[in-house]
């Protein structure tokens, strides 16, 4: 069982689990309980979405999402058509190629690219960042390896130099999700919407950091022996205090 703890607002405790925790959660969550990876991503990007729109206070707020090739990206680029939909001005920045992205990723893309919503060019990145209301960190998430490189460190930089205001998804890009420690840039979110469980690594973050429901059943959890007793109730979301 994790030895870090989080607690809800309400003082319900939320056990933390480490980055190879949470693939094996992952694995469970598609292989023994059948649940599809599209399904999560759209819980997740739904959750996001929602974050997003409570923090942008402007009527006419731009909205860049900057979306990396697994997982999180599609998460992020899911996001971005759930914030179309509602008629915010949103554009999207991709760390790859098409070519490179995942295949929930690139599905995530063809559904805004069949709406006629297209991935910006990545020479207009940084314009995109610095003229946004708020920007959306979909890069890396629990699953970094290394140090970030390429343009996926530029949009982390220029994220830090020039945003508004950063919401990540599931852990700040360029840190690990296990230590916390950042190897190289980190994005400083002023908000991480984690996913499944917080990570170790979070207890350290001085933003805010809530959890979101994506739909994996606590009895999963308990599979792995971790006891967890889904604090949600009526919400989708809960607010999250490192625990002393």
């Amino acid at each position: 069982m994790s030895k870090v703890f989080f607690q809800t607002e309400t003082g319900a405790q939320v056990p933390a689990v480490t980055a190879e925790q949470m693939l094996e959660v992952d694995r469970l969550a598609m292989e023994t309980y059948h649940l599809g990876i599209l399904q999560m991503m759209e819980n997740a990007g739904r959750n996001l979405a929602h974050h997003v729109l409570e923090l942008i206070t402007e009527k006419n707020a731009v909205v860049t999402v900057l979306a990396g090739p697994g997982g999180n990206g599609g998460g992020g680029i899911c996001c971005a058509r759930h914030l179309h939909n509602r008629g915010i001005k949103t554009h999207i920045v991709l760390s790859r190629s098409m070519d490179e992205l995942g295949e929930a990723a690139r599905h995530q893309i063809k559904i805004l690219q069949a709406a006629g919503v297209q991935p910006i060019q990545t020479s207009n990145a940084e314009e995109m960042i610095t003229s946004a209301g708020l920007v959306v960190d979909a890069l890396i998430g629990y699953s970094l390896r290394g140090v970030p490189h390429g343009l996926t460190a530029d949009l982390i930089q220029w994220c830090n130099q020039h945003a508004v205001q950063v919401i990540s998804l599931d852990v700040p890009s360029g840190m690990d999700a296990t230590t916390g420690e950042a190897p190289g840039v980190v994005v400083q979110p002023i908000r991480t919407l984690t996913l499944g469980l917080p990570k170790t690594g979070l207890r350290n973050l001085q933003s805010d950091i809530y959890l979101a429901d994506i739909g994996i059943p606590p009895e999963l959890y308990r599979h792995l022996g971790i006891s967890f007793e889904p604090p949600f109730g009526d919400r989708d979301w809960v607010r999250l205090i490192a625990a002393a």
